[in-house]
């Protein structure tokens, strides 16, 4: 089994819901099989001891009950759904999916059904499992608490700020683990210029998809055997259409075919992005629930700022990393041997606040945090960075010239605010100049010149 493939079986695994419920089914019914060695090695005292009848009443109404709540379960898992593919993003849901909660309960109360349904086949006149029933309401309390804790926190999970907070916590594990990925160049900070032009073609694949991951370190150990450059062609996220190389090759001799097939086995292509080594992906959910909240029919501008509360959290992550590293990967002897595309500060930052920008350009609130987000970056992000931050000060300058020119709040919508509107004023609340004062510079600039 290839990389790519053990890669989509785990994610089968963490995103499917019947695993846990079916590994209860399994257990219940081998624990309900074993119930009698349990009988004859604990002797429970008299007010424990069940007679038949009253054993059969209470393991069928358990039965039952446990029926009727994984329905219930599987009820407000499909509301949740529904609630949130129409107020956050359908991309959140992969989330959802892999919550290991719901499939808890889900296995708990499968495996208890099951199990008293392995007791009540043991039930007769002379022979009643005392410890069974016993263990069966057990196993009811643990199913009634845990049914409790998962619809607290699917209650509270539904709040915008919950989705964002656990959208951004999994984009910057996802960026954090992909700089510490990265092989820099032992002898200098100044890695070598790959090749230009196309190399020899590789890794056809069979069937399209969107690239999930890509293992990297076995790129890099095929690369120094075959003594050449390898150059990935899509980067993580994006989508490969049917018959495309995945590979550029420079150098070393031309693949056989067992060769393009150990390529293609490491990088794993799949029906859509995945957070694992894609943090752009949260930084796509993020604004997608954004620009949902900002849309006239939800038209809902705190859900926004709230939103860019974690997006600010995400893009300082990024903007104070050194992301040449993510891109050039070395051997052992410092030698270049794989070169995958990797987004640029540029690339995120835009991602991050462009559309955000653009469906909130009437809200003043949102403006005001803009704003303050961008001179918190401008502030913090490395020296590098700091170009990509003032080009976007000054697309949101003219955004807010546009729409408020002429306006009564145009001063309101020029000053930057942590908290949109409501926070303490301008320069101590954000850290930095005001789109307003930023306009006066640009405009005091040629006038200096001259």
């Amino acid at each position: 089994m290839d990389w790519s493939l053990r890669f989509r079986v785990r994610q089968s695994l963490k995103g499917n819901l019947w695993m846990l419920p079916l590994l209860g089914v399994v257990v219940g019914g081998l624990v309900g099989a074993g119930d009698s060695r349990l009988e004859s090695a604990v002797d429970l005292p008299q007010s424990w001891q069940y007679s038949a009848s009253t054993a059969a009443t209470l393991l069928a109404a358990i039965a039952g009950a446990m029926v009727a709540l994984t329905g219930f379960v599987l009820t407000v898992s499909v509301l949740v759904v529904q609630m949130a593919t129409e107020t956050f993003s359908a991309r959140y849901m992969r989330l959802f999916y892999r919550d290991t909660l719901q499939k808890v309960v889900l296995g708990v109360l499968v495996g208890t059904m099951t199990f008293a349904f392995s007791l009540l086949r043991r039930i007769e006149p002379d022979s009643v499992p005392d410890v069974g029933v016993t263990l069966a309401w057990v196993l009811v309390v643990a199913s009634l608490l845990l049914f409790v804790v998962f619809l607290d926190r699917f209650i509270h999970r539904l709040r915008p700020v919950a989705v964002a907070d656990l959208v951004a916590t999994a984009g910057k594990r996802a960026f954090l683990e992909s700089v510490a990925a990265g092989s820099p160049d032992p002898r200098g900070p100044e890695a070598p210029v790959p090749p230009e032009g196309t190399g020899v073609l590789a890794g056809h694949t069979p069937n399209g998809g969107a690239v999930q991951a890509i293992r990297i370190s076995g790129l890099v150990d095929w690369a120094r055997r075959h003594d050449c450059l390898l150059v990935v062609r899509h980067p993580v996220g994006e989508f490969v259409p049917t018959g495309a190389a995945l590979f550029e090759l420079h150098g070393g001799a031309l693949p056989t075919a067992i060769d393009e097939r150990r390529l293609r086995g490491m990088v794993a292509l799949g029906l859509e992005r995945t957070i694992e080594q894609d943090p752009g992906f949260a930084v796509r959910i993020m604004v997608d629930i954004a620009i949902k909240a900002l849309s006239a029919a939800i038209n809902d501008p705190t859900t926004a700022v709230q939103v860019l509360d974690h997006l600010e959290d995400t893009l300082l992550l990024v903007g104070g990393a050194d992301l040449r590293t993510r891109a050039d990967h070395h051997d052992a002897e410092g030698r270049l041997r794989v070169v995958a595309p990797a987004p640029s500060w540029e690339d995120v930052l835009s991602q991050g606040v462009t559309e955000i920008r653009q469906y909130g350009a009437s809200s003043v609130q949102v403006m005001r945090r803009l704003q303050a987000l961008l001179a918190v970056l401008r502030a913090n992000v490395r020296p590098e960075h700091r170009a990509a931050v003032d080009e976007e000060l000054r697309r949101l300058r003219v955004t807010v010239e546009s729409a408020f020119g002429g306006h009564v709040d145009l001063d309101r919508a020029s000053r930057p605010d942590r908290q949109g509107i409501g926070g303490p004023h301008a320069l101590a609340a954000s850290g930095g100049p005001s789109v307003a004062a930023s306009s006066r510079a640009d405009d005091a600039a040629p006038a200096r010149r001259a």
